[in-house]
């Protein structure tokens, strides 16, 4: 038991080291706007670690992603709006944890339509509640930024979803060709 969490931690220290700089390296991330956002990679190491330790680990990896990104690169205009960027965006990443198990079963069985279900399902809902937080926040705290006839409701919904929507298409696919190739990668050592 000792072994297995100190290896789940392991990974994700791994994974939100990789998740940062695929952030920040200029040609791997795509900065859209100058308040933040961008299309990046960063979002598959918390997914691979979501689906091969589950929504606990997911939420972890998230989380300390969410801290390095604080120390390199903040973008914060109130603590709140730090809060729901930061804090609880990022962390909901993990949440596609809850495919885990049908992952998991899916690769045992090699069924590769269940792993592209389980993965996509995943990944959906992981960058939708990171998209919520981000569109919520961009609502409450960037509205100012709007231009004087657009309401800000759609804003935030163009300006967070510019960057959010390609960011998850291009996490089904590159997750869909490494679990297509290398499906032993959704299995930890207890489901080798």
């Amino acid at each position: 038991m000792v072994l297995k969490r100190t290896q789940m931690l392991i990974e994700i220290a791994m994974a939100s080291a990789l998740a940062i700089v695929l952030d920040i390296v200029p040609f791997l991330s795509f900065k859209l706007w100058a308040q933040g956002g961008s299309i990046s990679f960063a979002m598959i190491p918390i997914f691979l670690i979501a689906f091969r330790w589950g929504w606990k680990a997911g939420l972890l990896n998230g989380l300390v992603f969410a801290l390095l990104q604080l120390i390199i690169e903040p973008m914060v205009v109130h603590p709140v709006q730090g809060l729901i960027d930061y804090g609880l965006a990022f962390p909901a990443i993990g949440l596609a944890g809850l495919f885990a198990n049908s992952l998991k079963n899916a690769v045992v069985r090699g069924n590769r339509a269940g792993i592209w279900s389980s993965m996509i399902a995943g990944v959906l809902l992981g960058s939708l509640l990171r998209f919520l937080c981000h569109f919520t926040a961009g609502i409450v705290f960037f509205g100012a930024y709007a231009p004087k006839d657009q309401p800000v409701a759609l804003y935030s919904l163009l300006y967070n979803g510019s960057y959010m929507l390609p960011a998850a298409i291009l996490s089904i696919i590159l997750l869909g060709a490494l679990f297509s190739s290398a499906p032993i990668l959704a299995r930890t050592r207890s489901h080798v």
